[in-house]
């Protein structure tokens, strides 16, 4: 039985905290990279969650070649098998070389391993990582467990909502 409220294992990311943890995040992939004075030669967003953190990183990097790539491994909160819908182009991203991956969370890492297939030399960023998930990472500023369920902003509205008991 579980004896949890619903929401006692949720992680609520506001827009600002999505803001600071994603600069967090280039502040430790600044001068990282493999090209002269440790710059990247491209971000590449994970979409749906990873537009809004590469954005930010593109931004405080001063990249100016962003890209997406689509891979759908949810369905509303349950994962299935990952299928890239829409690849970056493969011309300027080649191996990976020098290409930023970002992405809001690695979760189990079933999505992480089917873009690293595509490009295997790309260095792997995401705001927040869960333990299964780690490996696929090279980067991360927030670990979370395993169970937590993760509520973007981007996911959420601002309502009023009933308390569990009384109307007042």
């Amino acid at each position: 039985m579980n004896d949890r409220l619903p929401h006692e294992k949720g992680f609520h990311v506001s827009w600002d905290q999505i803001h600071r943890d994603s600069r967090a995040l280039a502040w430790r992939l600044d001068h990282q990279g493999p090209l002269e004075d440790g710059a990247w030669k491209a971000v590449v967003a994970i979409t749906r969650g990873g537009m809004a953190p590469a954005m930010i990183v593109s931004r405080e990097l001063d990249i100016r070649m962003v890209d997406t790539i689509s891979v759908k491994s949810y369905q509303h909160q349950s994962q299935s098998e990952p299928v890239v819908i829409k690849s970056p182009d493969m011309d300027v991203v080649g191996d990976g070389t020098g290409v930023l991956i970002v992405d809001d969370l690695v979760d189990t890492g079933r999505t992480l391993e089917v873009v690293r297939k595509l490009m295997p030399k790309a260095h792997f960023a995401t705001v927040y990582a869960k333990p299964k998930g780690k490996p696929m990472v090279n980067t991360y500023i927030t670990e979370v467990s395993q169970d937590t369920w993760i509520f973007f902003p981007w996911d959420m509205a601002l309502q009023y909502v009933e308390p569990y008991r009384g109307k007042d």
